[in-house]
């Protein structure tokens, strides 16, 4: 049986997002009126920034074990934060994590990051789908076909039941 990648297409995706992000920050902090995504008063989505950010860490630290634990042992892991998505670890990441700091810091340019890691992500997880077909075959197959790619909103898991 083939051993499963730890670290997946995530290189792909942190390689440059994440020296992009620095620099995003640092230039959304040093250029608050250039970037700002609202003037004046963001109270509010210093609170929605703070609710994504606290969402994604939740959901990063609740998938980090279950991956090890699926790698480790060989096994699909379809439970916890993969019976909402297939990619939660990324989900946290694109969805949740960037998305709030751009909210936290008033900053378009660091809402671009996310959009640039979700590209990064549908251009490079494919050969993540591959390699999971290839060592769970067809139950991987079902839970791929059922389970959302990112969004963790399994519409298609709420209508079977």
């Amino acid at each position: 049986m083939n051993k499963l990648n730890y670290l997946g297409i995530g290189p792909k995706i942190g390689v440059p997002v994440i020296p992009l992000l620095a620099i995003s920050i640092y230039f959304s902090l040093k250029y608050k009126l250039t970037f700002a995504i609202c003037a004046g008063d963001h109270g509010i989505m210093v609170i929605i920034g703070a609710v994504l950010v606290l969402t994604g860490l939740l959901l990063y630290f609740s998938t980090l074990p279950l991956l090890l634990k699926g790698i480790n042992e060989m096994k699909l892991i379809t439970t916890g934060a993969y019976s909402l998505c297939k990619n939660p670890l990324y989900a946290a990441f694109i969805l949740f994590l960037l998305p709030g700091i751009a909210l936290l810091l008033n900053s378009w340019l660091i809402l671009i990051i996310s959009i640039l890691g979700y590209a990064l992500f549908k251009i490079n997880i494919k050969s993540e789908y591959r390699e999971m077909e290839s060592v769970f075959g067809d139950e991987y197959k079902k839970y791929k076909s059922l389970t959302p790619e990112l969004f963790p909103f399994p519409v298609k898991k709420w209508f079977r039941q």
